[in-house]
């Protein structure tokens, strides 16, 4: 039986730039559409014997705007794919789309060609802070969009929503999920805005007092939490939230360190114990395919203890968080540094067991890259015993802290359960 893969699709063409999107992508470049179209179709030609060794049970169109690339060019990607690779018959074939860039023809096409799954860039029911962020449409087009999906036949549909939004309430986002809601969605994404530098909202909203700070983010987060699970939404990753049965099975690829290959520029792939990347460059990457000469940009091999190190990072990120017998197999290491620290979370009310796995509770969550730090420097520092020199200077190294107000309470209770559970080992 082959192993399962991912497809990921790169579009990275978008009728205008957000002003907070870092992403490649490109405005006013129409005209490069048909060769990158004649460019990606032969990658995936040349890739289709690696392709043919794994079973296809997901393909994910992201960008860019692949709804302003058009659904006919999609339809033929997707064509080659089934024609070029195994994809099974029940793929999740996920396409991402803006309300002012989908038409009801466009929904219908590709429904009938087998696209199952529609993402729609929300972002915010408010109009003014839509207009804001640089958005081109307006909430009531997003309505109509979801209608329209559904009359095509669209039942999974995912809708992107943005929080921490400049000038935006708490108010302002609890009016937003409502109306979201509204819509019956299946899945839901809520992400806290992030300035990136180089982009326009950097520039102008960087140390800005109209940003909500970081406490009034985190009421927004978890009220997002437990709003959306009084109303059936499972909180099964970090950002997103699905009506039971509708995780996205793409992007679970990812957290669960699963098999997939990306195409386009700027896309990443990871098979096996390879990880590799493309450049983020359009010229570059069709003039590359064309003459076939090397489009990547990054390769690296990835060893044990690198993926030990990704087994928590990104399993952590999941409700379905981590487990001994699944970090003994994976990372063949010692679990008791992890148990330890993963209790010490429990009684601040960070963490939970369910069964046999460990996951963060919604405090957990707002507050996760630290806590992930911690695990981590636990990891690695009971890798470093009996190396007298190197646990030396793991020792000098500035260790991660918790939020202000926590750390002494946390090292207090870190060291008690340390000595608790060496005291029991010993007995």
């Amino acid at each position: 039986m082959r192993e399962r893969l991912g497809i990921y699709i790169h579009i990275p063409f978008c009728a205008s730039k957000c002003g907070y999107c870092d992403f490649y992508s490109l405005s006013g470049c129409d005209h490069m559409m048909p060769d990158y179209q004649e460019a990606l179709l032969a990658h995936l030609e040349e890739s289709a014997p690696a392709i043919r060794n794994y079973e296809v049970d997901s393909i994910y169109f992201g960008g860019g705007t692949p709804s302003f690339y058009g659904a006919d060019k999609i339809v033929e990607i997707l064509d080659a794919l089934k024609l070029n690779g195994n994809v099974r018959l029940d793929s999740e074939v996920t396409v991402e789309a803006n309300p002012d860039s989908i038409s009801a023809a466009a929904l219908k096409l590709l429904r009938q060609e087998g696209v199952n799954r529609l993402s729609l860039g929300v972002q915010s029911a408010d109009n003014d802070l839509l207009k804001l962020i640089g958005r081109r449409h307006n909430f009531q087009q997003a309505q109509r969009a979801v209608a329209e999906a559904r009359k095509a036949g669209f039942e999974n549909i995912n809708l992107d929503l943005i929080y921490g939004l400049p000038s935006q309430t708490k108010a302002d986002w609890a009016t937003t999920l409502a109306k979201v809601v509204e819509l019956h969605p299946e899945h839901i994404s809520c992400y806290g805005l992030k300035l990136e530098p180089g982009t326009p909202m950097y520039q102008e909203y960087k140390g800005s007092a109209i940003l909500p700070d970081d406490d009034e983010q985190a009421d927004m987060y978890s009220y997002a939490a437990e709003m959306l699970e009084r109303y059936g939404y499972k909180h099964y990753e970090v950002s997103n939230f699905c009506a039971p049965g509708f995780e996205s099975r793409h992007n679970l690829k990812y957290w669960d360190l699963d098999d997939y290959m990306g195409f386009g520029p700027g896309a990443h792939s990871c098979v096996g114990n390879l990880r590799y990347s493309f450049v983020k460059d359009l010229k570059r990457y069709v003039t590359g395919v064309n003459r076939k000469v090397s489009i990547v940009d990054e390769y690296e091999q990835v060893d044990t203890l690198e993926r030990a190190v990704e087994y928590i990072m990104l399993g952590m990120r999941t409700s379905c968080g981590i487990s001994e017998q699944d970090y003994r197999v994976r990372c063949q290491s010692d679990w008791r540094p992890i148990l330890r620290v993963l209790k010490a979370f429990a009684e601040k009310g960070w963490v939970q067991q369910t069964e046999d796995r460990w996951h963060f509770t919604v405090p957990g969550f707002l507050i996760s890259n630290t806590l992930i730090g911690i695990l981590l420097e636990a990891q690695a520092g009971s890798r470093l015993e009996g190396i007298p020199w190197l646990g030396e200077a793991y020792e000098a190294e500035a260790k991660i802290e918790l939020p202000k107000g926590e750390t002494e309470l946390f090292q207090e209770l870190y060291e008690q359960k340390v000595n608790e559970d060496r005291e029991h080992e010993e007995q």
